[in-house]
Formats: C-alpha cells, structure tokens, sequence
C-alpha cells in the first residue's frame, strides 16, 4: 500500500491531497509551473517545469517512475497519459477522463451529443467573427468560456452586441494551453446551482455526497455549502447524469459535477475528473470523509463503506486585492476565536487581486438553516486581510 504518487499542479486543492496521502502513508512529488506552490510545502519532492511542454512531461515521469499521475491542473499535455497507461502507470481517474475533460469541447460533445443529456444550447468559435455568428445563433444574453481554463478566467457574459469583441479579447487571455477556441452557451435561467461529488470505485458501487450549493463571481466561486436544498426527483436525475458521465469516462477518484436546477428540470453544465474547489466545504467535518480523503480511497481501490453526511457547513474564500510578491495577513486571531470556525491559508508565495489566498469554514449541526451558516462563512472570511 506504499505507494508513489505525481501530483500535475500543486495549488490548494493539491495540498489537501498530498496531505490526506501523507496520512495513510503514500508518496508524492507535486509538480508546478512554479517553486513554493501550496503542495510543495507538504510533499515528498517537487519539480518545477512547464506541464506543457510534453518532453519535460515525459521526463518527470521517466525520473520518479510513479504508480499514479493525479493530474490537479487543466494546463497538462494530457494526450501524453494514453502513452503512460501503455507504460503501465495509472492516470487518475484514466487518461480519457483527464484528457476529455482539460477540455470543454471534449466533455460538453460526449455529454450532449454521445450520452444525451439535457445541456445549454452550445456552439463553439476560434475567432472573433465566428464568435459574433454563434453569438447570433444562441441567443443573447449568452456565455462565452475558454474551452482551456480555470477558476472562471476568461468567462464572461454577453448581454448585448457591443459585448461581443470584448468578450472575444478576455477570452482569449483567460485561456489556458494552446487551444484558441471558445464555447458559447445560451443562458440558462437556472434557480441555482450545485456541485455533486461522484466518487467512482475500482471495485464497488458508485457513491454520492450531499449536494453542494455554490455561488459564483467572475466565473469563479465564492461561496459554497452543504446539504444545499434539492428536491429528491432534482437530486436523483443528477446522480443519473453524473453516473452516466463518470461511467462513460472512467476509472475511479472524485468527480466534481456541475449542474443548474431549473424549473424544467436538472442541466448538466461541466465536469472535473478531481476535487472541487466548492468541495473545500467537505473541510468543515461535513462528511466522515472529506473529498480529498475520498479521491485518495478511490484511487488506492481502499473500499468506501458509505459517505455520511455528519454536520451542515459552508465554505467563503479569502481573496487577495493587490499584487505582492510576499503577501501578509491580518485578521487571523479574529477568525480563530469564532465559535465553530475554521480556516485555511494556502501558503501561495505570490498575491494578484481576486487570487484565492484561503477559506473560511463553519460548521453546525444539520438541519441549522444553511442562509445564516453561509453568512457567519462569508463574515469570517471577510476579517481576514492580505497585505502587500
């Protein structure tokens, strides 16, 4: 069970997980753009080159000959990971998920058109012209997403014509990777939105967490928690989709599945084939298991008996303002003496406004009114400054 691990990207999220796998005795080498990301400060051993650049890919890999390659990141040369399944490594969850899914076209044709499931109307453009047609062809107001990014960069609405170079321009700055293309998605009027973790096993059932609601600026989230409401008939169509999805691509781990809830019913937005940024609200003790917990379990085949929902929790990120090559904080004190609060600083060496520097945690018991644990989230997290 001693097992060696590649983590590709090494932000937050990575952290979480070297640090559940430094707990039941694995080893990992995070891998980043850059030295000092958050996972390096926990792992085994780092490497720094640029994980597009498939050569150096293939050179960490061939250097630490690892049982898994967990890819964190989208910016990957992830058509290399067919090449390393051949050599015998498992990539987390397969190298179809993690290749499909660093890539919106690929996951959005194999949910629409292969599995038929209910999705926004959608087109896609390489450049500013057919931008402007697609626009014309689904309707305004619309979405217009990088097929290659994160964290909402280069996401944008467009709520009138005079929007659409615009949109095109942020687009193509936000995106991540040498794809220059965009999908364009008519708006959906959706209630709200939730994420539902879908842990699939080598060897046993596929299982789900309690729904996680989420709210979200510039693309990006700002607040999640969990139970979100959801009706049962809500609940059982999108385990339906995420299973049909999961099962289409493959292999085992988490998967962070999107969908809008709407009065006609449940859409099916995006997939990540890793933890979730709005799963970091599992950190409040709201699961027995937190979702960095459960991706480990599932990729080392360890069996998941159950996934029990122990405590109602929220989760508010910590935004930076400023650019600051050492960033300081203030406010910790006052966060750390709140009655069932927690909080995360993630140790990124670098600030840039609205980068994610940390999040506040609260708990409570469940059936505790979710609206006021959210507000007591996003209040703690709102004391904690950063400094340039």
């Amino acid at each position: 069970m001693q097992k060696k691990i590649v983590l590709l990207g090494s932000g937050e999220l990575g952290k979480e997980f070297v640090i559940a796998a430094q707990r039941i005795g694995q080893t990992v080498i995070a891998v980043d753009s850059y030295a000092g990301a958050p996972a390096m400060q926990v792992a085994d051993g780092f490497e720094v080159i640029n994980m597009l650049d498939g050569a150096a890919l293939d050179t960490i890999v061939a250097k630490h000959n690892p049982d898994f390659i967990v890819p964190e990141i989208e910016a990957i040369r992830t058509e290399r990971f067919y090449d390393y399944e051949k050599q015998g490594i498992k990539v987390v969850p397969s190298a179809k998920a993690a290749n499909f899914t660093m890539n919106r076209k690929a996951i959005r044709d194999l949910a629409a058109k292969d599995l038929g499931l209910r999705t926004a109307n959608y087109r896609y453009a390489t450049s500013g012209e057919e931008l402007a047609k697609a626009v014309a062809e689904v309707g305004i107001p619309c979405v217009v997403k990088p097929l290659m990014s994160s964290s909402g960069k280069g996401q944008s609405t467009i709520k009138s014509e005079e929007d659409i170079e615009k949109a095109w321009k942020y687009a193509v700055e936000g995106s991540r990777g040498d794809v220059v293309e965009v999908i364009v998605e008519a708006f959906v009027k959706f209630n709200s939105e939730i994420t539902l973790l879908t842990v699939t096993q080598n060897n046993n059932p596929t299982l789900f967490c309690a729904p996680i609601g989420h709210r979200q600026e510039r693309g990006d989230y700002q607040e999640s928690w969990q139970p979100a409401n959801v009706t049962d008939k809500d609940i059982a169509e999108a385990q339906d989709m995420a299973r049909k999805v999961t099962e289409a691509l493959g292999g085992a781990g988490i998967f962070g599945v999107e969908f809008f809830l709407t009065d006609e019913g449940v859409y099916f937005s995006e997939l990540s084939p890793r933890p979730h940024d709005t799963g970091m609200v599992t950190l409040a003790g709201t699961q027995n298991f937190n979702e960095f917990e459960l991706h480990l379990r599932a990729i080392l085949s360890l069996p998941i008996a159950e996934i029990i929902l122990e405590k109602a929790g929220a989760s508010a990120v910590i935004l930076a303002s400023e650019n600051s090559d050492n960033p300081t904080f203030t406010g910790v004190e006052a966060i750390a003496a709140l009655p069932k609060t927690d909080f995360r600083l993630f140790g990124k060496p670098t600030s840039r406004p609205y980068r994610r520097m940390g999040v506040a945690l609260v708990s409570d018991a469940v059936g505790t009114p979710i609206e006021g644990i959210v507000e007591k989230a996003k209040a703690a997290a709102a004391l904690v400054k950063i400094h340039a």
